[in-house]
């Protein structure tokens, strides 16, 4: 069988038919808000009760679904037909499921890809993650959008008990004051060399030939994939726990620190507010991405705030006002820094064309800067990629201002 352009497709080449899409479970979304959603359950059977959000993401299902940013989320795709391509090894963000439940239109019920090694039912079963679909995706997006993300509660099974459902969703605390940093992240020291995966090998990952840069990632849950761009510009990576005082960021002696992305609320980190803060100040190339991002924010004098229903999704578009560029980024975060609490020292360098709000910054006199957004994309468009290269530069900048 040959594949694309003529390529033959490799012996692990697979359609699935799923033996479990007779929808013989039931499910049952219930919102705090006493909103009530029925449909056929799939995956894992059992109770779950997060933050309900919606994803605009055409594609990418995997990936969303192993961000380690959408911890305490129940996810819904506004995209109607999910689970087509399967699951394979290399697509992951993180080690596992971190959401707590996927809400999706319609499962299909063959999944078929030259990449697929697994039915996106199986996986979410194997995490012990429960879906439910054959509901009205768009009636719970229209509602979410009106009213704002609220807490929620799916159950899978048979026999279920509404009222308990209900009482889970009202029961669940809600992001804002949440510190879920210690739940996904490994919380020790780890080294990363492997770049992006390309046609050129199947899309595997390949350990880096060369590394010319070394750059201290701050780990609160980053995703795979920055670590991935980090190491196809030349960079070696070091992975640092979330916890790590600015004497051992520091100690590494890289050329940059990344604060990564992470779930829940910046403002509880106040260490690590504190930590990005002493780094800035030691005058070493740093980068601040999505929940970094906001951290920059709170270490330089600003504040954060909830938003109504957050950004998800690939095809969010975001102005350049250094020079007008439009980029059309990929994005997950339900937190932003309010730009009017921001003081004179930082320069706003990106806003959304959806709302407006700030998705970048710099400070003028240190190296220091963030993106709101996820430039690294996985999924979504690589247009925002750039702002990896504008990282990797300020490290030559930096060199080249140092005293002899």
């Amino acid at each position: 069988m040959s594949g694309i352009h003529g390529r033959h497709l490799p012996s692990h080449f697979c359609i699935f038919n799923s033996g479990n899409l007779g929808w013989d479970l039931d499910a049952v979304l219930a919102l705090a808000d006493g909103r009530i959603f029925h449909g056929a359950g799939f995956g894992a059977t059992g109770l779950r009760a997060g933050e309900v959000c919606f994803n605009t993401a055409m594609t990418g299902y995997q990936e969303i679904l192993t961000d380690p940013s959408y911890r305490g989320q129940l996810i819904t795709l506004t995209y109607p037909h999910i689970g087509n391509v399967g699951i394979n090894s290399e697509d992951a963000e993180g080690r596992e499921i971190f959401c707590a439940g996927l809400l999706l239109r319609t499962l299909p019920r063959a999944a078929s890809n030259w990449r697929a090694q697994e039915e996106l039912d199986t996986y979410l079963r194997r995490h012990g993650i429960p879906g439910m679909a054959e509901f009205d995706t768009r009636a719970l997006t229209r509602h979410l959008r009106e009213h704002g993300a609220q807490n929620g509660a799916i159950a899978v099974g048979n026999d279920l008990d509404i009222e308990q459902v209900l009482a889970a969703a009202r029961a669940f605390p809600g992001l804002e004051g949440a510190d879920l940093i210690g739940e996904v992240t490994a919380g020790e020291r780890q080294e990363w060399t492997r770049r992006s995966p390309s046609p050129a090998n199947d899309y595997v990952s390949q350990e880096s030939a060369s590394t010319t840069h070394h750059v201290v990632v701050v780990d609160f849950g980053a995703k795979r994939n920055i670590l991935r761009l980090l190491a196809d510009r030349g960079c070696r990576v070091t992975l640092l726990p979330p916890q790590s005082s600015s004497a051992e960021i520091l100690g590494v002696g890289a050329d940059g620190v990344l604060f990564s992305n992470g779930p829940g609320d910046p403002a509880v980190l106040t260490q690590a507010q504190n930590t990005m803060r002493a780094v800035v100040e030691a005058g070493i190339p740093t980068f601040g991405l999505c929940l970094g991002h906001q951290l920059l924010g709170l270490a330089l004098g600003g504040k954060t705030q909830k938003m109504k229903f957050g950004h998800h999704g690939a095809n969010h578009p975001v102005r350049d006002l250094r020079n007008g560029r439009v980029l059309i980024t990929s994005q997950n975060h339900g937190f932003a820094v309010a730009a009017e609490s921001l003081p004179d020292s930082v320069e706003i360098t990106h806003v959304s064309l959806f709302d407006g709000s700030l998705q970048g910054m710099r400070h003028r006199h240190l190296p220091a800067f963030s993106f709101q957004g996820h430039p690294e994309a996985g999924p979504g468009p690589h247009d925002a990629s750039i702002i990896f290269d504008e990282f990797v530069a300020s490290f030559a900048t930096r060199k080249s201002h140092a005293p002899a």
